[in-house]
């Protein structure tokens, strides 16, 4: 790719709303799209990058990346690969059923806190009697300043999405969820067309169901101005970019009592004098938060590349 300058900025500006491999799906500011190549062998172009293009024939060759506002990157074995770019925030779905898991929600929140990224956690299925079991797990979430939008999306569509709308109007949104929460239904709720389009790129892309592994952008109105990325499955957040002793300070109930510890790089695991575990003492961090706090500690400080 050339680098910036009057070169690149000569060129036509695009974005990128699906990546699978080395071919990227470019959008033209008036809503054209057409696959494209970076050039080279190796390309890391994610879903909501900004390129500068030209075209080749029928298609293109992208020239140049666009400086990323944040960028999220998801974990695969024993890599991290980036996934999502220039987001505007995050929304997390868990459920009253089945149980959601605490560690997968809290990897993502960290994720979003390193990179910038506003998040919300929207709990579905609030209609059903173990919402209160999970309204329960969350209030350590809702304490630390979490925002926490309650929603039973089959049961009530309609409210769910006057809820949600507001949120979304405007916004480039990454939409997460595991399996059973209710992301495709909600994906269907706010883009009818979200199956033709995904069916328009796996064509397009000629892929066929493995586009289901990538990450697809839509449009939630036709003005453009509010877009949600949807990333198949559950994405298990790369946070290998992050050193051991960051940890605390993007975990908002730990970074609260941080300044109180007798050693300067206390782990806040072992420690004598450590203010962090006298916050656990006095109950201010959960139990769960602490075991999922040590178990990422320990992960991160023997993290490979």
């Amino acid at each position: 790719m050339i680098d910036a300058g009057d070169d690149a900025q000569a060129l036509d500006l695009g974005l990128v709303v699906a990546a699978h491999g080395r071919h990227v799906m470019v959008e033209t500011p008036e809503g054209r799209r057409l696959i494209c190549h970076p050039r080279g062998k190796k390309s890391d172009l994610v879903v909501g990058d900004r390129v500068r293009w030209q075209a080749t024939g029928d298609e293109g060759v992208i020239e140049h990346l666009e400086p990323r506002r944040n960028l999220l990157f998801r974990q695969d074995d024993w890599r991290s690969k980036s996934f999502a770019a220039n987001l505007d925030q995050m929304l997390m779905l868990v459920a009253a059923d089945p149980v959601f898991s605490e560690s997968q929600l809290t990897r993502a929140l960290i994720a979003a806190a390193q990179a910038g990224i506003p998040a919300l956690i929207g709990l579905n299925k609030t209609d059903l009697p173990s919402a209160a079991a999970a309204r329960e797990r969350l209030a350590p979430y809702l304490a630390m300043g979490a925002e926490v939008i309650e929603m039973a999306l089959k049961k009530d569509p309609a409210g769910a999405l006057a809820t949600l709308r507001p949120r979304l109007q405007g916004r480039v949104t990454l939409v997460l969820g595991p399996s059973g929460m209710g992301k495709s239904t909600l994906i269907n709720l706010l883009v009818p067309n979200a199956a033709a389009q995904v069916g328009e790129v796996s064509r397009a892309l000629n892929t066929g169901r493995h586009t289901t592994t990538s990450s697809t952008w839509y449009w939630l109105d036709e003005a453009r101005s509010g877009a949600l990325i949807d990333s198949p499955g559950f994405q298990e957040f790369g946070l290998r970019q992050i050193a051991p002793e960051q940890l605390a300070t993007l975990m908002p109930d730990y970074a609260a009592a941080l300044g109180h510890c007798r050693f300067h790089n206390c782990s806040h695991r072992h420690e004598p004098g450590c203010g962090v575990r006298e916050a656990m003492a006095r109950g201010e961090i959960s139990p769960s938060r602490q075991r999922i706090y040590e178990a990422l500690y320990e992960e991160l400080s023997g993290k490979r590349w």
